[in-house]
C-alpha cells in the first residue's frame, strides 16, 4: 500500500492523545502522504486554511467544535466542500452514523478500526481527489486550446 500518496496531504483530527500519534505514525509508514494533526475541530479548521488537504479523517466526540460541527463548517465553505471526509469515532449506533453522513462525511468507520480499512478508505480518498483535479486541470488545459485557436495569427486580416 506504500505506493500511493506522494504529494497527497492527510489531515488527521482527534483529541486523544493515545490515538492520534498511533494513527498519525501508521499513515506515514504505509502510505507515501504528508501528515497534519489537530486536537480538535477548531484546531483542525486551521490546519485546513492552512494545508487544504487532500483527505481528512475527524474524531466527533472531541471538545470546542466535535466532528459533527466540523463537518458542517467544511461542507459549508465552496474552498473545502469537496475535500473527501472520513469521519473515525467510537460512536457506533445507526443515529450517530446517519448524522455523521447527513453532515457531510463520506465514509463512516468505527473504532476500532481494522488499520487496512482506514488505510483503504484514504487511498480512495486520495485517488479520487487526484483524478478530480487532474480532470480540472485538463478542462483548463483544453479550454485555453480553445481560446488560442480562436486568436487569428500575428498579422491575419481581421473582419
Amino acid at each position: 500500500m506504500k505506493d500511493f500518496g506522494a504529494g497527497a496531504t492527510i489531515l488527521l483530527i482527534d483529541d486523544d492523545p493515545h490515538l492520534l500519534p498511533v494513527l498519525e505514525i501508521m499513515v506515514q509508514t504505509f502510505t507515501q502522504c504528508r501528515v497534519v494533526t489537530a486536537v480538535d475541530g477548531v484546531a483542525g479548521l486551521e490546519r485546513v486554511a492552512e494545508t487544504m488537504p487532500d483527505c481528512i479523517v475527524v474524531d466527533v466526540k472531541m471538545p470546542h467544535l466535535d466532528g459533527h460541527q466540523f463537518a458542517r463548517a467544511l461542507r459549508g465553505d465552496p474552498a473545502t466542500a469537496e475535500i473527501p471526509l472520513i469521519i473515525l469515532t467510537a460512536l457506533v449506533q445507526d443515529a450517530e452514523r446517519f448524522a455523521g453522513m447527513a453532515t457531510g462525511a463520506d465514509v463512516y468507520l468505527t473504532k476500532p478500526v481494522p488499520p487496512q480499512e482506514l488505510l483503504a478508505a484514504i487511498q480512495r480518498a486520495v485517488t479520487i481527489t487526484a483524478e478530480q483535479r487532474n480532470q480540472r486541470l485538463q478542462a483548463l488545459v483544453e479550454a485555453s486550446e480553445q481560446r488560442h485557436s480562436d486568436v487569428p495569427p500575428k498579422g491575419a486580416p481581421t473582419r
